[in-house]
């Protein structure tokens, strides 16, 4: 028996990869429209948080302009994305 020849294989001509297992995220930005308790219940009624976290967020919405809310698989996050604009809240989906 004989051993094979190892062969060459061709490698990509760019430097980017996509990780498809990468989560996407739900980003909530600030807005001068909407209260500050308002943003809070929006995040404990719609993704179930806990008064403490969601008011976590809230503050960093409100301190840094923006707050990761959510992330997972892209479908799921597009569907989150939606339901804050039915709320009336600013909120953008990307590639963690």
């Amino acid at each position: 028996m004989s051993n094979p020849a190892p062969t060459e294989v061709e490698q990509p001509e760019s430097d980017v990869f996509i990780d498809v297992d990468k989560p996407w995220v739900v980003i909530v930005w600030n807005d001068p429209v909407n209260l500050m308790s308002y943003v809070v219940y929006v995040f404990r009624s719609y993704f179930g948080y806990t008064e403490e976290k969601a008011k976590k967020l809230m503050m960093q919405v409100h301190g840094e302009g923006r707050a990761v809310v959510a992330s997972g698989g892209r479908e799921e996050m597009e569907r989150h994305v939606q339901a804050m604009h039915e709320y009336g809240l600013w909120a953008t989906l990307e590639r963690s």
